[in-house]
Parts: C-alpha cells; structure tokens; sequence
C-alpha cells in the first residue's frame, strides 16, 4: 500500500506541472469521476452509519470523541507550528494538549477552549505552503476526496501522526480509524444537507471551496493580494448534468479529528 501510495504521489507530482492559477484542475475529467464515486460510497455506506451513529450516541459522548481525537491532532498541530517557526503558536498547542491531556481526562473534554488557548489546527500540507512549495494540481483521491500535490504530499506524513498509527494491534486500530471517519461524517451531516439544496454543480462548488480554505489556512486568512483569485475557477452550472460529489470530500475545519 505505501509503494502503490508513492507511485501514486509520484504521479501526481509529474502533473502538477500541468496546474496554472487560472486552470488548476487540469485532470478535472477523471476528478469528476472519482468524485462521483465517492458520492456513491458516502451515500450507501458513510451518510447512513454516520446518521446512526448521531442518533444513537447521546451528545456528550459525541463531543468527548471528537475532544479525544482533536486532543491528538493539537499535538501534531503544534509540531507544524513549530516546524513554520511560529514558536509562540506551538507552545500555545503544547498548553492545549497538556491541559486537556491532565485536566481533560485524556482530552475528551476541551478544558483549554475555555482558558483561551486559540486551537490552530494545522497539518503539513499547510506546513509546505508555509515554506513556499505552490499548491499544484487539484486532485480527487478514491474515498479520501480532494486535495492538491502539495496536499497530497503531506497527507502520509499526517497520517504517521494520527493515534491508530501508535498502535500495534490490528483490531484496535481499525476500529479507532472507523471510529474517527464516522464522528468526522456525522459533523459534517449539516454541511453536505446544505450543500445538496444549495450547489448547481456540486463537483465546482466544492473545488472551489476547498481550495479557498486551504490557501487562506496557509495564510492564516490573509491570503496575499495578487494570489486572491488564484485556484479559483468560477462555479457555474454544468452544460450536461453533473457528476455527484463525495459528500465527505466537503471537509471543514473541525473537528478534522483525522481529521486538517
């Protein structure tokens, strides 16, 4: 799997000379098809475990899994911070894991929010566009949705970071990694409602958001002036009916208890 991943990457890397500012989605034809696949898997199998899982669990156990896993990602947070050199940021993180680790009772409640301690959430891929490495090509993987070269360059290391990397039996990680994708799904059951009644071509709209969040997190939301209309194509409504979007591809920024 790591070699196919890195043939893959690989790949990915060589078109990423292909991506301009104005036409960063220059594999879009096969995008959109994986696109719709994953629409296909999140709406026979994520959706409806995800709206289980929200109808069964009462809240606060919600909550405390989503504190737990985000508690995690504060740490790989703060390594980020630290690797960007925003020292201050990343012993801001460092508080919030100790405090939510100690106080928290293993981070499933978030005791730091209360005391002030700002979560920054951030994850290698926002790591290179900090060290200046352009974002690429958009890319759509099966089942983990969009991303770009950059992004997608990242996303082994964040996934060495994540806690079912941490452990050894098999079982125990499987579930914990199905755990996270299915409190992930059930907190974006409002985002992607919304998304259906509001987008004219689903595939567009979430490019386009997805690559307006992701630069203004590089940028901590202030994006340089002649970079505002970068990899950002217009969402209109499609000529021929559009292929389905994955509903988890959509990605906000929280909980991302990977989520980031």
């Amino acid at each position: 799997m790591r070699r196919a991943a890195l043939c893959a990457l690989t790949a990915a890397a060589l078109l990423a000379g292909c991506a301009t500012a104005q036409r960063p989605d220059p594999l879009e034809p096969l995008n959109r098809k994986v696109f719709a696949f994953n629409e296909a898997v999140d709406t026979a199998v994520l959706k409806p475990t995800a709206e289980v899982y929200r109808a069964v669990l009462p809240t606060p156990a919600q909550i405390a899994v989503s504190n737990f896993f985000g508690n995690l990602k504060d740490a790989w947070s703060a390594v980020n911070l630290l690797l960007q050199g925003r020292i201050a940021d990343s012993l801001s993180d460092v508080m919030r894991v100790g405090t939510n680790t100690v106080f928290g009772f293993m981070g499933v409640m978030d005791i730091a929010t209360e005391l002030g301690f700002e979560r920054h959430g951030e994850d290698f891929g926002q790591t290179l566009g900090r060290w200046g490495v352009p974002p690429g090509a958009y890319i759509v993987w099966p089942l983990l949705g969009p991303s770009t070269v950059r992004d997608s360059v990242g996303l082994p290391v964040d996934m060495l970071a994540t806690p079912e990397s941490l452990v050894n039996v098999s079982v125990t990680r499987n579930s914990m990694t199905a755990l996270r994708l299915v409190s992930t799904r059930a907190g974006l059951l409002s985002t992607t409602g919304l998304l259906d009644d509001i987008a004219l071509d689903k595939y567009a709209f979430v490019r386009t958001a997805y690559l307006q969040r992701r630069r203004s997190l590089v940028y901590d939301g202030n994006p340089p002036e002649e970079d505002d209309e970068a990899d950002l194509p217009p969402v209109a409504a499609p000529e021929a009916p559009a292929a389905p979007a994955s509903a988890a591809a959509a990605e906000p920024p929280a909980p991302r208890a990977s989520g980031n």
